[in-house]
């Protein structure tokens, strides 16, 4: 039986034509997933057993699936973005999911080529000229929850079939409200009570996630699709599981930067100008650093060695981020403006990076590592000062 992750190369060069077409319509890279479907890669996450490709940092193959990120996002960083999401929500299934919630859910991924997407975001400070406040409520019933409220940055807003709901019984924040409200709630974003606000999303970058505003209206979940118990996802640390993740998506956008370098230097026959020399350097120093990064600490993840491998997954996204956002300096110093007018790939590119790397605020980031090293009490999921 031929393995489908062969097809990742011809499949990347396929999303890469579509990349620009997608930014400059904001719209959701259906196509890919698609694409997806058809050749087996849908199921990154789930288990064989299940019919998936079992990958991922509690598979025993984190490596396997962040370089498979690392293909697409090189391709498209914001179709990546999307891609994430969706193989997270399954492994967040796959962790903390019951037998009856795989069997259907799984399913549905393996053989209908749904859709999924998990959901945080509920910033509780406001902008300067904005009046807009995010934010959800959840009533329990007396067999399942009432979800109102809104979400912002929700990922994949238009393209995901489900998404698994980080919302909070003390209030609203989502996964960054208290420690012990967190509950995930699986929602099928074909019920009527859930509804889009397109008008809050135009970035610089990163347009084709489609991370709209999204409300919900007396949304009611049952319990069936609780997945796990409140509190287990920051108890169980599964953020950090996803840090490196990140971290591979970076990874992606420098290789493309320095992909395209090395084609424009030898086109413009600048091969020899020692300056150059020393930018393309730079970019292949740190295009190898950070896959022995990845590979460091995808080898901790699939021995197992748990408190070592989310801290190494902290470090290596903190050095990601400022490999990356090098690495596309140096090619455009190399290749000089033209690289920053469309359909140059790179334009592109460099906003893509420079937004999605505020993921996570990388001051916060230093100061966990920091912290760590020196014995203080440290937060490897959502980087609380």
């Amino acid at each position: 039986m031929t393995d489908p992750r062969t097809e990742i190369n011809p499949l990347a060069e396929s999303f890469a034509r579509r990349a620009e077409k997608y930014d400059r319509t904001a719209s959701f890279p259906g196509e890919n997933f698609d694409d997806l479907f058809a050749a087996g890669l849908h199921a990154p996450t789930v288990p064989a057993s299940y019919g998936g490709l079992g990958l991922g940092p509690y598979q025993g193959d984190a490596h396997g699936l962040w370089m498979i990120t690392t293909k697409f996002a090189a391709a498209d960083l914001s179709f990546a973005r999307c891609w994430e999401g969706h193989a997270n929500s399954l492994l967040m299934i796959d962790v903390l999911g019951t037998r009856e919630q795989k069997d259907s859910w799984f399913e549905g991924v393996v053989r209908h080529g749904e859709r999924w997407v998990a959901w945080s975001g509920e910033p509780q400070t406001g902008e300067p000229g904005d009046r807009r406040r995010f934010g959800t409520s959840v009533e329990q019933t007396a067999d399942g929850w009432i979800v109102n409220g809104s979400k912002a940055f929700a990922t994949s807003a238009t393209g995901a079939d489900w998404a698994v709901l980080l919302v909070n019984v003390d209030g609203p924040g989502g996964a960054r409200g208290s420690q012990t409200g967190v509950l995930m709630l699986a929602c099928d974003l074909a019920d009527p009570s859930v509804s889009t606000d397109p008008s809050w999303w135009d970035p610089i970058g990163m347009r084709a996630t489609v991370s709209h505003v999204v409300r919900f209206d007396q949304t009611y979940i049952p319990d069936s699709h609780r997945i796990g118990l409140p509190g287990d996802y920051l108890r169980l640390g599964l953020q950090s599981a996803f840090v490196p993740h990140y971290a591979a998506s970076f990874l992606g956008a420098a290789e493309a930067a320095y992909a395209y370098a090395i084609e424009y230097v030898h086109q413009q026959n600048k091969a020899t100008d020692p300056y150059v020399q020393h930018r393309i350097g730079s970019m292949a120093v740190a295009v190898e650093t950070g896959h022995l990064l990845l590979r460091h600490v995808a080898d901790l993840w699939d021995r197992g060695v748990s408190t070592a491998a989310k801290l190494a997954a902290t470090r290596a996204r903190h050095m990601m981020e400022h490999l990356a956002l090098d690495t596309v300096d140096h090619c455009v110093r190399s290749c000089g403006a033209r690289c920053l007018v469309r359909p140059s790939p790179v334009e592109r590119i460099l906003r893509d990076l420079t937004f999605y790397v505020r993921h996570d605020n990388d001051d916060h980031i230093l100061a966990t590592i920091g912290r760590a090293a020196l014995d203080q009490p440290y937060d490897s999921s959502f980087h609380k000062p």
